[in-house]
């Protein structure tokens, strides 16, 4: 089996164009092929004006009449084809006057101009709102058949039904082509709503790690800085731990742009520890995790909570001690691992309003359907972040079951 040549996006976008304007005279040449392929039904009264039963004055009115009945149907199909709803005055005015001319036609040149009927049907089909097209489709059949009853009956109940038929057919296409329009719309709008998304997620972990690892290479830098005059030994060893810390930055932020990094809150907590002990801040932090029935995401979301809450304790509390525990609680919702994040400081953000870094902690752990509290306590700050557990593990009771702590 050979492959379509064409690509899959390439025939979409060309079927996306149905129901829109043509761009260029290629796409205004398909569309009125696609329109003229329906003219067959004109043979039969360009047949009857080249029979030679007429007069030459009524073969002349006849091939204006014809020629002004095509012009305007080409117009309207053109102009309103795949278009939700036109129903202007101007459409109405075109297909009273295309059932007019068929008529008139009908009436002065005989039965073999009945099949202009299909026309005024697909036009009522293609250019009125649905609710006008379904009566005045039948409508177009019954005058169809009155105009017969004037010498050609016979003819006219043999292409009722094609009209009433064909006029429907339209219809359906129509509603077809505006599924076809909204489609499309709603594939740009997803596209946009993917783009933004993306750049929020971008915009988060920049953040989250670029603030953790520039704090620490700030403490770092200020800890040499004050080692320096006597202890050059030391102060070597901080200057190399600011080139790793850099260094693990410059990969972190390259992960983070490529969408595949996922922190652990093992390394998380080391991290910590670290950030934590260079700010000369004690630090209470949970032994090894246990993370049985945790997703892998929620343990993500939870990672940069821990990340985010360290970052605020080094660089905005003035804390003295902080407190990490990680503990199983059963609630109301089901069994969630609970992350908690406590300093002795002041905590919270300017003015007291949510800074960008729980804005973002508070979206990451609404996408795994987590939640996130902070807010002063009497002795400090305080920030609480929940995800729920699965697996098969036995759901706790209502008392915490702390997974570690260092008291």
């Amino acid at each position: 089996m050979t492959e379509d040549p064409l690509p899959d996006q390439a025939r979409s976008d060309r079927l996306m164009r149905m129901g829109e304007s043509p761009r260029d005279i290629r796409e205004a040449l398909r569309k009125s092929v696609w329109i003229v392929i329906w003219l067959v039904f004109l043979s039969s009264p360009v047949h009857d004006l080249v029979s030679g039963d007429h007069t030459t004055p009524a073969v002349v009115a006849g091939w204006v009449g014809l020629a002004a009945f095509v012009a305007i149907y080409l117009t309207l199909v053109f102009r309103n084809m795949g278009k939700a709803s036109a129903g202007t005055l101007s459409v109405a005015l075109m297909v009273l006057a295309l059932g007019a001319l068929a008529t008139v036609l009908c009436f002065t040149l005989g039965p073999p101009w009945l099949g202009l009927f299909v026309y005024v049907s697909v036009a009522c089909g293609t250019a009125f709102p649905l609710r006008v097209s379904y009566w005045t489709i039948p409508l177009t059949a019954v005058v169809m058949l009155l105009v017969g009853l004037h010498g050609g009956e016979e003819d006219a109940r043999n292409l009722v039904l094609l009209v009433v038929l064909i006029g429907y057919a339209m219809t359906g296409v129509r509603q077809l082509v505006r599924t076809t329009v909204e489609l499309r719309r709603a594939r740009a709008t997803v596209a946009q709503l993917a783009a933004n998304e993306e750049r929020l997620r971008l915009a988060r972990d920049l953040h989250d790690l670029l603030g953790h690892s520039l704090s620490l290479i700030t403490l770092k830098s200020e800890l040499a800085g004050r080692m320096l005059p006597d202890h050059p030994d030391k102060a070597a060893q901080q200057v190399a731990d600011i080139e790793q810390v850099s260094r693990q930055a410059l990969v972190d932020v390259r992960e983070a742009v490529t969408g595949y990094r996922r922190p652990r809150l093992a390394g998380e907590l080391a991290g910590a520890q670290v950030a934590l002990t260079a700010a000369g801040v004690v630090a209470d932090l949970p032994a090894e995790p246990d993370l049985h029935g945790v997703p892998t995401e929620s343990e993500s979301a939870l990672a940069w909570t821990l990340r985010e809450a360290v970052t605020n304790v080094v660089r905005h509390s003035g804390a003295r001690r902080c407190t990490v525990e990680l503990m199983r609680r059963q609630t109301l919702d089901g069994p969630v691992l609970e992350l908690s994040v406590e300093d002795d400081g002041l905590g919270g953000s300017a003015g007291g309003t949510p800074g960008n870094g729980l804005t973002g902690l508070t979206e990451r752990l609404e996408k795994e359907a987590g939640s996130l509290e902070a807010g002063r306590t009497r002795h400090g700050f305080r920030l609480v972040a929940r995800v729920p557990l699965t697996g098969d593990r036995a759901p706790l009771g209502p008392a915490d079951d702390t997974v570690g702590s260092g008291a």
